[in-house]
């Protein structure tokens, strides 16, 4: 039988030693363009990244970032919706876009030599949209079918339902999407306002990663975006306070959907590399303890999986977890009893060296193809978090220690609890379980 722990072991000293490297210049204007060049590529990943999302809007925005970023598609004062899908369908490119709460993303992947092609259909969506009232009437309807989508997938469901227990009366508890009525009242007005307010080049990073000269790179977005005006962007941020509590959202399912966890480390914490591989052993894969535990040895779910959400001013700890629901009280105390063993005693030596060969390589497989570098320069321009290299990362998660680990589980998953549940439950049934 080959000893996991042994060939963990072996491998400990090795790191991936290809490290990243970007440029980075900001423009009069105040936008940013990062880049990370990759020679033997032959492609780019490109994108606009945005400043904002949903916790930005006001109630009656509620929806504004996503339905923007679908309209954004539907053309600018010069490009129909059509001739935006043609012009990335004739060289062959992948384009797509996504909202989350604190950035909106506007990206395509294409052959190199057509970088100048992307950036001038970006500028025009991004700088221009024309908010036509037809086309704003014809995508609510596409919005509120995405709305009415997630309204019937229980998962998705338990999840918002965690957050707004989480975070009530906080920017960062309404969804995503917004409301059917937020949606079904939104103006041009309204949408128009939101994007006027929120897009500026204050709040703008143009990042690519591919076959790339970052000089070339500057010069295009220059041309493309450096007459482009607005004032600098300001952002409330205020750490929530917690009440343990249920958010239940009564069905008669075959399974229960149940998410449980607390607040934990914000997106710039220093001990976040040993928050990682505390999550890891957690609920991180087939060899995690959750996993483990009331998968593989007792049979009690099919899926369940620890995950974290880091924000700008908080952040939270959480386990998924879809059960029979006469199997829920048992499935919940035997989550409990890890997260309890976890504060209790931290990791075994050869589960944080487990962890740490996963997350080391884990990210090199991440670093292999530009969008995901792309994606990696993007999120932590826009989110302020310093670029490291792989090896500083590599070297950050080796330095790990169990005191590390023992220290950041108590503090992260101290509680209170909170949960977010969806299945045929009677009111107060599920409070014990987050007490």
């Amino acid at each position: 039988m080959i000893d996991a722990g042994s060939l963990a072991r072996q491998h400990a000293g090795r790191s991936y030693h290809r490290a990243m490297h970007y440029d980075l210049t900001t423009l009069p204007n105040g936008l940013r363009i990062i880049s990370e060049d990759m020679p033997s590529a032959r492609s780019v990943a490109v994108a606009c990244w945005v400043d904002t999302g949903s916790r930005d809007e006001v109630p009656p925005e509620a929806g504004a970032s996503h339905f923007l970023e679908h309209l954004l598609f539907k053309g600018s004062e010069t490009m129909s919706a059509q001739e935006i899908s043609e012009a990335f369908d004739a060289v062959g490119a992948r384009n797509n876009a996504f909202t989350s709460k604190e950035y909106t993303a506007y990206w395509a992947r294409l052959r190199d030599a057509h970088l100048p092609l992307a950036l001038d259909i970006l500028a025009e969506m991004v700088r221009r949209p024309a908010f036509r009232q037809d086309e704003i009437d014809s995508e609510r309807h596409v919005v509120l079918e995405e709305i009415n989508m997630n309204e019937d997938d229980p998962t998705d469901v338990a999840h918002e339902l965690f957050v707004q227990a989480l975070w009530p009366s906080h920017p960062l508890s309404p969804p995503i999407l917004g409301t059917r009525e937020s949606i079904l009242d939104m103006s041009r007005d309204t949408i128009a306002g939101y994007w006027g307010r929120r897009y500026s080049p204050h709040s703008v990073v143009v990042a690519v990663a591919g076959r790339v000269d970052h000089a070339e790179l500057v010069e295009l977005v220059t041309a493309r975006f450096g007459s482009w005006g607005g004032d600098p962007l300001e952002r409330s941020l205020a750490e929530p306070s917690l009440v343990a509590r249920v958010n239940l959202r009564r069905r008669d399912t075959e399974q229960a959907h149940l998410v449980v966890g607390t607040t934990a480390l914000r997106r710039d914490d220093d001990r976040r590399h040993a928050f990682l591989v505390a999550d890891h052993i957690l609920g991180g894969g087939m060899s995690s303890r959750l996993f483990r535990e009331i998968r593989e040895q007792r049979g009690l779910a099919y899926s369940v999986h620890s995950f974290r959400m880091p924000f700008a001013d908080t952040g939270a700890a959480a386990v998924y977890v879809g059960t029979t629901p006469s199997q829920a009280p048992q499935v919940l105390k035997l989550i409990r009893a890890e997260l309890d063993k976890m504060m209790e005693t931290g990791l075994t030596d050869d589960e944080l060296l487990r962890a740490k060969g996963h997350l080391q390589g884990s990210l090199a497989l991440s670093l292999e193809d530009p969008n995901s570098r792309m994606n990696r320069l993007g999120r932590n321009e826009i989110a302020g978090v310093e670029h490291l290299s792989v090896d500083e990362i590599v070297a950050r998660i080796e330095a790990v220690t169990q005191d590390d680990v023992l220290a950041v589980v108590r503090e992260g998953y101290a509680g209170p609890y909170v949960m977010g549940a969806v299945g045929p439950f009677e009111p107060g049934e599920l409070e014990p379980y987050v007490a």
